[in-house]
């Protein structure tokens, strides 16, 4: 991608949350949580999309496991980047949600909340190991397995609403008769699509900045390198005393 393509991108990203933002303000008081309601127009889509990016973890894991190719490292680690940064937004708009109509910021026997939180706290374990480690073949390569054993929590994180009992409302949306007003559906899915598209330019800046810190690796690698016989110094024979 181009400079420019890059910053179209990115505008097209600004352009779309303005537009959901202006949805979601038109969207009339929920029956019961009156404007509180309005919070599921960032927290759902951030639950969502953090979904998304750690299945690209995932994928982009097992893809460099089979063609050990550094692009797709560089994008399970940026995909899972992404993805705890939509973890904590999801986190912090749940606790705001839930304080008014809840009572309280957060429920420690409440499945969706302690399994969206293990879930973050793994994906931060992911990206401390990627900093510890070194060796870039064998940062990829552990991270990797890391990242596609992760995912399981994936489908607990969704399935906790239906497994659990919490205070979570189950499913909503996916189902065919969703209880949901079409007006809150018709701005719900807008800000999806929304914030899918600031997925999609945090990834191509962060895979680029990726590219740019595997260059500068290597750069700094060469640089670091002795090669050999380069302590050794020729005599300066000029300094022999001649034939007496």
């Amino acid at each position: 991608m181009s400079e420019r393509s890059y910053r179209a991108l990115s505008l097209v990203a600004v352009v779309a949350v303005a537009v959901g933002f202006g949805f979601a303000m038109a969207a009339p008081p929920e029956r019961i949580q009156g404007e509180f309601a309005k919070i599921m127009f960032v927290h759902v889509p951030s639950a969502w999309l953090a979904f998304l990016a750690f299945g690209v973890t995932m994928i982009g894991g097992a893809v460099w496991l089979m063609k050990k190719t550094p692009i797709w490292d560089r994008v399970a680690a940026s995909s899972a980047e992404v993805g705890v940064f939509f973890t904590a937004l999801a986190l912090l708009t749940g606790m705001i949600w839930g304080y008014p109509v809840w009572g309280t910021f957060w429920d420690w026997s409440d499945a969706r909340m302690m399994s969206t939180a293990i879930m973050f706290f793994v994906y931060v374990g992911y990206l401390a190991l990627r900093r510890s480690i070194p060796d870039p073949e064998t940062r990829a390569r552990r991270s990797a397995i890391l990242g596609i054993i992760a995912f399981v929590q994936v489908p607990i994180v969704y399935l906790s609403v239906t497994l659990f009992r919490t205070l979570h409302q189950g499913a909503t949306v996916v189902r065919a008769d969703a209880p949901i007003d079409p007006v809150f559906l018709r701005a719900l899915m807008i800000n999806l699509g929304a914030f899918t598209i600031v997925y999609a330019a945090f990834m191509a800046w962060r895979v680029r900045l990726a590219r740019l810190e595997d260059e500068l690796e290597e750069t700094e690698a060469v640089a670091d390198f002795d090669i050999a016989g380069s302590g050794i110094t020729a005599p300066n024979l000029g300094e022999v005393p001649g034939d007496v």
